[in-house]
């Protein structure tokens, strides 16, 4: 039976309410608990999700496993066509996503939500397209024996995925997952439960009963069980550092490898020679402020050279200064809200800290006259000047709409601010001299770094970082060789 888009987000997260998606159908928790979903634009609930534990853990993964070994036996290219029929349904329910992912996260429908539900569909285009790429190699070991090496599924992958990026993050982890043989049980975030359980029920139209699986819960009751659980052989999670150091130590316990996606304090470096036009629209999007900032990859700290610094941070407020805050669902409003009562504190917590710490704090655009809005969870960006190297507000991640402005005078300068960091996810650089480009590119600590641009994750660039921001790299075609098969080795004597 086919399903239809659906516009209005209220309406679906509604039939949505309390269940999981396990072999194929929507199931209540197997303990019967449910908890609040809120739209954080104003304070109300939406909806309630299924609050999983280890039951309905276990429940799935033996789905999974069940399901895993006669996904793993169809042609390589028959899943891959699977997959990418997911991708082109999931093109027809861009709007519907869109709209869910804008009520649930508070991120804004026409700058944020609708384009992460468009990326979400090419990425499991893309990847049912490599499915002809999971091959092996002949190897000339000994001239009388065959040898060659084959590229096998894992089996059951657990996919954890946070709540800044649903859609995307899940993509990144379920499409290659699948087209290389294995099952997935997906644990969602449980601010944005809702939109990734419609994803998946939408595939459902199209792949075996079994093969793809949600939970949705809280981390120690459903995503520690779901590492834990003896037949997950594969965790790929996407959250904070804290988190990840969790899951790689109960991991560890298993020896199953682990793709670990975690912060970031990303730098943007810019030249004296720099376009200032692009590199102010750069660190407008680069710092994700129309997503409030929660983003890995959020340029916050932003290094100007001393010849630009003055002009650049001017007229970097006033641009910011013309970004609308409001209803995420508007399509009017350019920014939305963050993502719950505890981040919304954490972040105001930053703040105060920059000031007590000497930094000068520009606080920017206007927060909404909605009286409706009014228990919304909204922070008005704001932008740190006079940042000492060493504040708090410099090193340690935000994940909200706060930028530090620093300004250097060489560019060996430049790149030692750049690297003192604990994280590495990514980096950019802006100039116009080709030498000075690939310099940097060399010498940055970043396992993503970009010149003259700040592009998100898009299909087939390899993206993850290094230090504390993770292991592992995901989007392409390394991610799924790499990270969802192992290589086994056949040997042929042939005397």
């Amino acid at each position: 039976m086919s399903i239809e888009p659906v516009l209005d987000p209220h309406k679906l997260v509604k039939e949505l309410d309390g269940r999981h998606l396990i072999d194929g159908e929507l199931v209540p928790a197997r303990n019967g608990r449910n908890f609040d979903v809120l739209n954080p634009a104003t304070g109300k609930v939406i909806a309630q999700a299924a609050e999983g534990d280890a039951d309905d853990v276990d429940f799935a993964v033996s789905v999974a496993k069940k399901a895993q070994k006669d996904w793993a036996n169809r042609p390589a290219r028959e899943r891959g066509k699977l997959v990418a029929e997911c991708g082109r349904i999931l093109t027809q329910h861009v709007e519907e996503l869109g709209r869910m992912v804008a009520l649930e996260s508070g991120k804004a429908l026409r700058t944020e939500s609708r384009v992460e539900a468009s990326v979400l569909a090419d990425m499991f285009t893309f990847f049912g397209g490599l499915a002809s790429e999971l091959k092996g190699e002949t190897i000339p070991f000994n001239p009388n024996m065959m040898t060659l090496t084959t590229r096998e599924p894992v089996g059951v992958v657990g996919a954890i995925i946070p709540w800044n990026v649903p859609l995307l993050l899940m993509a990144i982890k379920v499409a290659p997952a699948l087209v290389a043989g294995n099952t997935v049980v997906v644990k969602s975030a449980e601010d944005t439960p809702f939109t990734v359980l419609r994803v998946c029920q939408i595939m459902q139209q199209v792949l075996p009963k079994g093969v793809l699986n949600i939970l949705s819960g809280f981390g120690p009751g459903c995503g520690g069980p779901l590492v834990a659980h003896k037949d997950v052989k594969k965790v790929s999670f996407t959250g904070s550092v804290e988190t990840g150091r969790t899951v790689y130590r109960a991991a560890a316990e298993k020896l199953i490898p682990v793709t670990l996606e975690l912060g970031g304090k990303s730098p943007m470096i810019v030249m004296g020679d720099a376009d200032l036009d692009k590199a102010i629209a750069g660190a407008i999007g680069g710092m994700r402020f129309t997503r409030q900032g929660q983003s890995c990859t959020a340029s916050s700290r932003i290094l100007v050279h001393e010849s630009l610094h003055d002009e650049f941070v001017s007229r970097l407020l006033a641009k910011v200064n013309t970004l609308k805050m409001g209803d995420p669902l508007d399509e009017e409003t350019d920014i939305g809200t963050i993502i719950n009562r505890k981040q919304r504190d954490k972040v105001c917590g930053y703040i105060e800290i920059g000031e007590q710490e000497g930094a000068t704090k520009n606080e920017l655009s206007a927060l909404p006259t909605d009286p409706a809005l009014t228990d919304g969870m909204f922070v008005r960006p704001v932008v740190f000047t006079n940042v000492k190297p060493d504040a708090r507000i410099a090193r340690e991640e935000i994940f909200g709409p706060v930028a530090c402005v620093f300004r250097f005078k060489t560019f060996d300068e430049a790149i030692e601010l750049a690297n003192d960091s604990d994280f590495g996810l990514a980096a950019t650089v802006w100039t116009k001299d080709l030498k000075t480009a690939l310099t940097a590119t060399k010498r940055l600590e970043a396992g993503f770094v970009q010149v003259n641009q700040n592009l998100v994750v898009q299909p087939n660039l390899s993206y993850g970082g290094v230090k504390l921001s993770g292991l592992g790299k995901e989007a392409s075609l390394e991610s799924m060789l790499e990270h969802f098969t192992h290589k086994k080795t056949i040997i042929m004597n042939m005397e």
